[in-house]
């Protein structure tokens, strides 16, 4: 009962000065992080979760189920054909290299990491997270067009790389159990193949009907959002029962409901904000609390080194390997790497290798992510708004041909309140 109440104080306190806040480089996730840290098991001692308890697993699922369906309905995949230069580069290039990259450095400084679990850690910190970055989707001095960029990427890419994660973390399961080819072949190919199916089925026959009966006036406006959060549970349990992946049903279901219900997502949108917003705060003060705090001791120079170099070297050389010949400012082409933070998605994979992995090599892989993402939520939050004033004003100041300053359709952020425009 104690952790309720110190969550509950820190989000009424936060709110009292969030309008302010907003306003700063200091942005919610630094605030609830450092709120986990000062109250967690190894300092003040009021939060008492187990890592592997209950409580933390129906958050987890919560929260991934959540922000893997509102990422994928968020994005209109038909806008986006129409204005997809900066997504195509970050997501088709960018994200592959980052991969391979995260995996060989991996590979060499965590050495008592196998090949595949090195490949893990590349793949689970993969993920970006605009809304550490707070100031970069949501600062209306920066042009359209790179902050919508940066939205719709981290808006994706979770969802394109929980298939690999899943299948890295089903080799590293079976590696460690001594299972057969066979055995976890089969397992994998349920547990993709069933998500896809579940999440195209309950998204877009649940969005159709709903669609239908609200345009029909069937449909009281409360019941129309609730409807869609039921169809993004009804996915995940939908695959579960099958024994296929919830998460990836959720996304899936999500990009159907999209597809299907374009009308649907406008609607929703304040209320999966809030509800995400929620647990995302929760999430961000267990993770200081239990997930990061009692591991500070265990911190070593490998672990630091890869951590760093995670957020810079494996996703700023791919980016701008991807963003090459495309006449945009140097800056521009670092901004847009640097920007890559990692945040919800990664800490909620981590989890995941906790629990279906075993062995020295889940524990270091466990550290390297929390580590990695404590790091981005201090680095990237003070960062954001800085670079993005800069930035801006060296766009004003060129031409108009600039690709930077080229039309593009504004698509909505996870986060949208305080937006700045100064």
């Amino acid at each position: 009962m104690t952790e309720l109440v110190v969550i509950a104080a820190a989000i009424f306190g936060y709110a009292l000065i969030s309008e302010r806040l907003s306003m700063s480089p200091i942005t919610a996730p630094m605030v609830f992080t450092t709120v986990g840290l000062i109250v967690g098991t190894d300092a003040l001692g009021w939060f008492d979760l187990d890592l592997g308890g209950e409580e933390v697993s129906i958050l987890v699922e919560a929260t991934l189920v959540l922000v893997l369906f509102t990422d994928a309905i968020r994005i209109d995949l038909r806008a986006l054909r129409q204005e997809s230069w900066v997504p195509v580069r970050l997501l088709g290039i960018g994200l592959p290299l980052s991969l391979v990259l995260g995996t060989l450095l991996a590979f060499v400084l965590l050495s008592d990491l196998t090949f595949v679990e090195a490949a893990l850690v590349a793949a689970v910190l993969a993920p970006t997270d605009a809304a550490l970055g707070q100031a970069v989707v949501s600062d209306q001095r920066l042009p359209v067009r790179i902050r919508q960029g940066l939205n719709v990427e981290s808006g994706l890419n979770d969802g394109i790389v929980l298939p690999l994660v899943t299948v890295l973390l089903t080799i590293a399961a079976a590696e460690e159990n001594s299972d057969g080819f066979a055995e976890w072949g089969e397992f994998l190919a349920r547990q993709i193949g069933f998500g896809i199916l579940s999440g195209l089925l309950i998204g877009g026959v649940g969005g159709f009907v709903l669609q239908k009966r609200s345009i029909a006036g069937a449909v009281e406006g409360l019941y129309q959002q609730l409807a869609t959060i039921a169809v993004a549970v009804g996915a995940f349990a939908f695959a579960e029962l099958l024994e296929g992946n919830g998460f990836i049903a959720a996304f899936v279901a999500g990009l159907a409901f999209g597809a299907v219900a374009p009308g649907q997502c406008e609607g929703i949108q304040d209320f999966t904000e809030d509800e995400g917003e929620l647990l995302s705060v929760i999430t961000f003060t267990v993770f200081g609390a239990v997930l990061v705090g009692p591991f500070l001791d265990d911190l070593t120079w490998r672990v630091a080194l890869y951590a760093v170099l995670s957020l810079t070297v494996v996703r700023m050389l791919p980016v701008l390997l991807a963003t090459m010949r495309s006449g945009t400012l140097v800056e521009t082409r670092l901004f847009l790497g640097w920007f890559g933070p990692r945040g919800l998605a990664s800490i909620l994979f981590g989890l995941l290798v906790i629990e279906d992995v075993d062995g020295a090599g889940a524990d270091e892989i466990f550290l390297v992510v929390m580590w990695t993402v404590l790091l981005s939520v201090y680095a990237h939050g003070l960062t954001a708004s800085p670079w993005v004033g800069r930035l801006s004003r060296r766009i004003a100041e060129g031409s108009d041909e600039m690709p930077e300053r080229a039309p593009a359709m504004e698509m909505p952020t996870r986060r949208r309140f305080g937006d700045r425009d100064s």
